[in-house]
Parts: structure tokens; C-alpha cells; sequence
């Protein structure tokens, strides 16, 4: 089974762990070995160079967590991770100190920057990575593809202090707290960008297509920008099912809430299907999956209700199950 999934950072990657669960054990309950492929377009508008060094935050998550690699407390970051370079910067006054980088983590960058500053492009350098962490499990192979090989940065407009100013979205949403009020959300280097090699004929050729429950706007919003995505996912034979980022009305992690509405979306599960909208009309989806005490009415969208608090591995295989499921009616 060829499975593509559009996911952002730390709810992407969990979710990521329940749908490759689920296919290693399809996979030891089959006698012949399946060629299971999960293929994960991630997004990197958050991406940025800090201290020198082009660090891929969305990109890491996902690696650290399938390459079980991850701080699981914070859902970002290495495990056992010390901060020895990041107190000497702070030491030394260097900026930004909003942004720190632990001394396990360096490696990751360091490698990435060298490799990009030789010319290899992001896709390339990612693949390189990913040998180290080992994502594949029994009978299902795993790959990382980068939205995109050149550069976009989602940026925000918003007010601070009294003064319109752009600043990165990791500044606002690091340095700020997200707590500025956003004008925009504005993806810089978008008119120059392609999809990543690759992500166009994964999602031409996939079984089923999976939106993770990840921020809909800066995780997922970057993703189907990129021009021509929008358009594969609408062309592609497989059905494409959503898992809500939204449970009764809250966001599960993140914030998600300080995001939609500044663009004008509810803070709802039929808010965000309805901003994905309907394959049927000029939208993306074919199913919606909502948490089991929530609902949503969109015309167009065939919508299911299941648990979405992944609570336990296995809450969260069935999850993924019940996505999967969801494209194969």
C-alpha cells in the first residue's frame, strides 16, 4: 500500500508512529511481504538559519520521532539533549537567543548546512539524514520529501508593541508566544518554489492520502501553496481524508487557535474541513474525521467521527487505522 501523508511538526509525527503501526502489522499478519510505502510531505516554511546553520524544525521532528530519537516530554528536540553551546551563546550575547539549539541537535544542522552549502539539494540532504535514524519498520518503507527544494519562510504580519512589523513565524511564535495580533500570514520565496522531486507523482500514485491533524494554517497551509500540490491532491485517484486538528473546540497542542483566525476560520472541525473544502467543489477533501463528541456538515465530504486524542500508541494506531479505513470505502 502506497500511503502519502501532508503533515507539519509534533502532531503530524505522532500521528506519522499510529499509521506506520499500522502497516507493520498488516504487514507480519500477511504471508507474503507486502511493499508498503509511507511517503511524508512535510512541511518547511518553518525552516531557518540560525547562529549559521539551517535548521528544519518540522522535518527534524518527524525524523527524531519515527527514528525514535525524539524528546517525547516536549514532543521536539533530541532525547538526553544538553544545552552546553547554547548557554555560551547566551554567554556571548549572540541572537537570536529566543532560538536554542541543544548540543545533540547541532550535529543534525551542522551535517544539513554543510551538505547544502555544497550545492545538494534540501531533498537530497534529508534522504542523507534519514539513513541514520532508520524510519522503515517490517514491510513498510518510509521517506521524508521536503514540500519543496528552494526556499519558502512562512512570515507574519502582525503588530508589536504598537509597531506593524514582518518577522519570521518562529520569532512570533517562539519569541512572542504567538500573542502579536496577525495581519497575514505570508509564505516569502512561494513565487519561486516547485514541488520537491518526487511528491507529485507519490500523490498521482497513492492508495490513500492523509492530511495529519497539524496546524491547518503554517504546517499544512505552506504545504498546499506550493504551486501544483493543490492540484495533485484534487487529480490523484486516491481518496484524501483529513483528521481533524481540533477537539471539542480546542486545539489538542499548538496554536492553532491564534492562527485561523486571522484568517478567518472558525476554531471548529467543520470550520477547518470547511477551509480545505470539498474535492467535489474546488477543495481537497474526500472524507473528514472528527473527535467522537464532535461534527461537521460540509457539502461534499463524507464525514466520520472516531477518538482523536492520541493518548497511547495505541490510540493512535487506531487513529490511523480508522483513516485508512475511511479511504478505502
Amino acid at each position: 500500500m502506497r500511503v502519502v501523508v501532508l503533515a507539519g511538526g509534533v502532531g503530524g509525527a505522532r500521528f506519522l508512529l499510529g499509521v506506520r503501526a499500522v502497516l507493520k502489522d498488516q504487514a507480519t499478519h500477511q504471508n507474503s511481504t507486502p511493499d508498503n510505502l509511507i511517503q511524508v510531505i512535510v512541511n518547511t516554511g518553518d525552516d531557518l538559519t540560525v547562529h549559521g546553520l539551517r535548521v528544519c524544525p518540522d522535518l527534524d521532528t518527524v525524523m527524531y520521532t519515527l527514528g525514535d530519537g525524539i524528546d517525547t516530554e516536549r514532543g521536539w528536540g533530541r532525547r538526553a539533549e544538553t544545552w552546553q553551546a547554547k548557554e555560551e551563546l547566551t554567554a556571548y550575547g549572540a541572537e537570536p537567543s529566543w532560538f536554542g539549539l541543544g548540543d545533540r541537535d547541532i550535529a543534525t544542522h551542522l551535517i544539513r548546512t554543510r551538505m547544502l552549502d555544497a550545492g545538494y539539494p534540501l531533498s537530497e540532504v534529508t534522504a542523507a539524514l534519514c539513513k541514520r535514524w532508520q524510519l522503515c519498520a517490517t514491510g513498510t518503507r518510509v521517506q521524508l520529501l521536503p514540500m519543496s527544494d528552494q526556499r519558502v519562510e512562512t512570515h507574519v504580519v502582525c503588530q508589536i508593541d504598537g509597531v506593524r512589523r514582518v518577522v519570521h513565524f518562529q520569532e512570533w511564535w517562539i519569541a512572542h508566544h504567538a500573542q502579536p495580533p496577525v495581519e497575514e500570514f505570508v509564505f516569502v520565496g512561494l513565487d519561486q518554489a516547485s514541488a520537491g522531486p518526487g511528491i507529485l507523482d507519490a500523490i498521482a500514485d497513492a492508495d490513500a492520502v492523509l492530511l495529519a491533524p497539524s496546524n491547518p494554517v503554517v504546517s499544512i497551509g505552506p504545504i498546499l501553496a506550493v504551486p501544483g500540490l493543490r492540484q495533485a491532491l484534487r487529480e490523484t485517484s486516491a481518496k484524501v481524508v483529513g483528521l481533524s486538528p481540533i477537539v471539542d473546540g480546542a486545539v489538542v497542542r499548538g496554536m492553532a487557535d491564534k492562527c485561523l483566525p486571522a484568517i478567518g476560520v472558525p476554531v471548529s472541525a467543520e470550520g477547518v474541513a470547511r477551509h480545505y473544502g470539498a474535492r467535489k467543489a474546488d477543495g481537497i477533501l474526500d472524507g473528514w474525521l472528527v473527535h467522537e463528541t464532535d461534527a461537521a456538515d460540509v457539502a461534499g465530504v463524507e464525514v466520520g467521527q472516531i477518538p482523536l486524542l492520541m493518548r497511547s500508541p495505541e490510540a493512535t494506531a487506531a487513529m490511523a487505522s480508522a483513516a485508512l479505513d475511511f479511504c478505502r470505502c
